[in-house]
């Protein structure tokens, strides 16, 4: 089947800076892809390329199997990280003048619906909640009916809640059967949401694969934490650990041979706390640096 996008040995420089350094991965149709990485990795410069906003130094990107294909500006749907609405358009009148611009739209009523709307419809869409904000701007790249939807880190600075709510609206359009190419910094929201991840550093892809398939194929531990004042003193052991300032981190491949160590020693259990490794973990281990530096 061919995939709905594929980029082709991608590359973009600004000046004597390389900002994405031969990317190439492909999208198949109906999955939620994540391009992860931290602030200044190429992730930004490379969905702005897929956009066909920013032109690539070199490199190809097909649409469908097309390059520069005419249907995609009426078929995808973008929300950008940052967008400023317009002074004193109610969110009805935003949905409205956004509607205007395609030949194929889906119904306000609709919109309205699906992305919760309606509490605040007759509201001025400038002086909306950051949360209220990032359901128009989400409800506006659906505007088209979208084939394929584009989201660049759409809950950075959201609180708790408001990230889970947006989370549950991105769900449902995945089960719409949709195409969603998703950026964020967040590991638990692409644990979440995505089917296949492409983490980049450097402009270059440093792993690819499903987020149970990344963690599987670069661990085989979990973690034991306790709290440094827990262990006695003369503790010692021959599995790997990590120190924080308060924090011992055990990766241990037999949580019962390793608590039997503990107790024998005569740790103090009540900071106890057993985790699987995470994608924040995967990432310190192939760069050595977090993702949310």
């Amino acid at each position: 089947m061919t995939p709905i996008i594929e980029v082709r040995n991608l590359t973009k420089h600004f000046g004597k800076v390389q900002a994405v350094n031969g990317l190439s991965f492909s999208i198949p149709k109906g999955i939620c892809f994540g391009l992860l990485g931290p602030n200044g990795a190429g992730k930004t410069t490379t969905i702005e390329m897929m956009e066909g906003i920013t032109p690539p130094t070199s490199g190809d990107i097909l649409y469908k199997g097309t390059r520069k294909n005419p249907d995609f500006k009426q078929e995808a749907g973008i929300q950008f990280q940052s967008t400023s609405l317009m002074d004193y358009l109610t969110v009805k009148e935003v949905l409205q003048l956004f509607s205007s611009f395609y030949t194929h739209t889906l119904p306000v009523a609709s919109l309205i619906e699906q992305c919760h709307l309606a509490d605040f419809i007759h509201q001025q869409a400038a002086k909306l909640s950051g949360g209220q904000k990032q359901r128009l701007l989400l409800a506006l790249a659906l505007v088209n009916d979208p084939d394929i939807l584009f989201l660049d880190e759409p809950t950075t600075g959201l609180d708790p809640q408001s990230r889970r709510n947006f989370w549950h609206l991105i769900n449902n359009i995945k089960a719409q059967g949709k195409t969603v190419v998703l950026t964020t910094h967040y590991m638990d929201e692409a644990e979440q949401l995505c089917d296949h991840l492409v983490i980049v550093d450097h402009g270059q892809i440093i792993a690819e694969g499903s987020p149970s398939e990344l963690l599987h194929s670069h661990f085989e531990h979990v973690f034991v934490c306790l709290d440094q004042q827990d262990l006695p003193d003369n503790f010692v052991t021959n599995e790997t650990t990590q120190t924080s300032s308060h924090q011992i981190v055990i990766e241990s491949r037999s949580v019962e041979n390793t608590l039997q160590r503990l107790i024998q020693d005569g740790a103090r259990l009540h900071s106890l706390q057993v985790r699987n490794p995470t994608l924040d973990d995967l990432f310190l281990k192939l760069t050595g640096h977090s993702l949310r530096e």
